[in-house]
């Protein structure tokens, strides 16, 4: 026990590492919580057992040497070169990643991103690309119109488009294995042709068939089965609500919006935390000169267009922004510098209440500091874009920006692709890659497990409350006395503020839902107290927890913890 303590301290002594950039006075220095040695099931060393001869009791030890004196000189020396032997093997060690990388081969400049010692993380360009980043190299990005911005649902607009104008029939139903269903149907008879489109929870279902292929028009349940051969249900219930289209476009386009948000990160140098970046205040010049290519400087107070949760009332979120509209979209930045700084308060949280929710964050780096790709906790982030200005080393000595991602390694890779070397020139083409990889990004990253599970429970909550909701306007319309009246909720149903629509979405379900059961009978509760009905079967699973809710949606006691959050839910 007493020599597996001192190999610990030995250990505990060698956890900080310095390493120097040849070509430059750069150094990184880089925290290692253990080393794993060649050779860690080496044998017992001289060094071991002359430690536990010097350390065991004094009337436990045995004559250290009882030979002559130059006998013992001779084994004296043999133990300190054993000794000397034992400790070079013991710094003989495997550096953990992303120490492997071969930093000292990138020219002198360090990585603009590092990955997580555990992992977890990608990056583009990976390190070992990084051989050659010098600015004088011929290519300098792509062709902007090759830079095509993602489409978060292509068939969103479907029923839209081909349903609405024409025609058409919609029918509901409760599947005993697959739940509730919505279904549409439009024949085009100048086409002769058969439209269907089938709502579940995990999806939406779209078909065309010929009506040639059919003697007849085939049943509704006929036609769900055609397009989900695991449909069940026997009968469908026709929909004879007027405003039904309005509510079966609200769902289909609930993903889609043209508003999006990001975070934005100043790290000067020598900057590794996440107190850090979040506590700085002031911007130099290359700084906004970099903010100005995203987009304008806004004043909040009275702004009208998308303002991505910021105050334009009372000035609780500061008094600057920067906003920009690119091809057909709001584009709203949370600038870490220009959101309030809290005195005395390390983690910032008037800050990353905001940064901590965004799912895309660009970072500016000033000076020769990597990024982790880790160093802010936040459940929502998933990609980080990192823009770092360099000087050309010709004569010319012209400014240019090197660009570098990372996200989670669950986030599938997305366009526009980077160009080799990552370098830009010119500020146009810059600004159409950057705005497009962060929009592409963010749809990207609706793709990650966690994001895909709770826009699957978002999707479920309001095909849940669209159906009963039809289902009940229509047994109203065909002059059922014995359901409760329902009130207008297609006003809460349009665009919302959010970042496209998904963090507002869910919020919406869990009150749709909420105003589902009062329509059916279950009453609220008023003042912390209610006649509440013996739970049945049903009610018990509405009153599943649908799981935490954003930061943004807390009060103030709850802020605090939310705006930190653990690494996992």
């Amino acid at each position: 026990m007493e020599r597996e303590k001192r190999n610990d301290m030995s250990f505990s002594r060698k956890r900080s590492f310095t390493f120097g950039a040849y070509g430059g006075s750069h150094f990184l220095v880089y925290s290692v919580d253990r080393f794993t040695c060649e050779d860690e099931t080496r044998p017992e060393s001289a060094e071991d057992n002359t430690l536990d001869i010097l350390n065991s009791p004094a009337s436990d030890r045995k004559p250290f040497l009882s030979a002559s004196s130059s006998q013992r000189d001779t084994e004296l020396f043999e133990i300190i070169e054993k000794l000397q032997g034992s400790r070079i093997d013991e710094q003989r060690c495997e550096f953990p990643l992303p120490l492997k990388s071969q930093l000292v081969t990138i020219g002198g400049d360090l990585p603009l991103i590092l990955p997580p010692k555990l992992g977890g993380y990608w990056v583009d360009p990976p390190l070992e690309r990084l051989v050659d980043v010098s600015p004088t190299s011929s290519h300098y990005g792509l062709d902007p119109e090759s830079y095509d911005i993602m489409e978060r649902d292509a068939e969103a607009k479907i029923y839209h488009k081909f349903f609405r104008s024409r025609y058409h029939h919609s029918f509901t139903a409760v599947d005993p294995s697959l739940g509730p269903l919505v279904l549409s149907v439009c024949l085009e008879e100048e086409e002769s042709k058969l439209r269907v489109i089938l709502r579940m929870k995990e999806c939406s279902l779209h078909g065309v068939f010929s009506v040639s292929l059919f003697p007849n028009i085939p049943s509704a349940v006929e036609l769900a089965k055609m397009l989900c051969d695991r449909v069940t249900v026997s009968k469908f219930e026709v929909v004879s609500y007027l405003k039904a289209p309005e509510l079966m476009t609200a769902f289909d386009e609930h993903r889609v919006s043209p508003n999006f948000k990001f975070g934005i990160l100043y790290q000067k140098y020598g900057q590794f935390t996440e107190e850090d970046i979040l506590s700085n205040n002031e911007e130099s010049e290359e700084f906004k000169e970099l903010l100005s290519i995203l987009g304008e400087t806004i004043q909040l107070q009275g702004f009208s267009s998308f303002r991505g949760g910021l105050d334009v009332c009372h000035g609780q979120t500061g008094s600057e922004a920067i906003f920009t509209s690119f091809h057909g979209r709001e584009i709203m930045f949370h600038v870490a510098t220009k959101l309030p700084f809290t005195e005395g308060d390390p983690q910032q949280l008037q800050r990353k209440r905001h940064i901590g929710n965004d799912i895309v964050a660009l970072v500016y780096q000033d000076g020769q500091t990597p990024f982790l790709s880790d160093v802010i906790k936040s459940h929502f982030l998933h990609c980080f874009l990192v823009v770092r200005r360099i000087q050309r080393a010709d004569e010319t000595g012209e400014t240019v920006y090197q660009v570098s991602i990372t996200a989670r390694e669950d986030v599938p890779p997305f366009g526009p692709v980077l160009p080799d070397p990552p370098i830009f020139t010119d500020r146009s083409l810059l600004r159409e890659f950057l705005l497009t990889k962060l929009i592409n990004a963010e749809i990207s990253c609706y793709k990650a497990q966690r994001f895909s599970r709770l826009e699957l429970r978002t999707r479920s909550l309001l095909l849940e409350s669209l159906q009963a909701e039809l289902s009940t306007r229509s047994q109203c319309m065909m002059g059922d006395g014995s359901l409760p009246a329902l009130p207008s909720s297609e006003g809460a149903r349009g665009v919302t503020e959010g970042s496209g629509g998904f963090i507002e979405n869910f919020k919406r379900a869990i009150r749709v839902r909420s105003h589902s059961f009062e329509t059916l009978g279950v009453p609220r509760k008023i003042g912390g107290s209610a006649l509440q009905k013996p739970k049945t079967e049903k009610d018990g699973e509405g009153d599943k927890s649908p799981g935490p809710l954003p930061a943004d949606s807390l009060g103030p006691a709850e802020l605090k913890d939310q705006a930190s959050p653990q690494e996992d839910l």
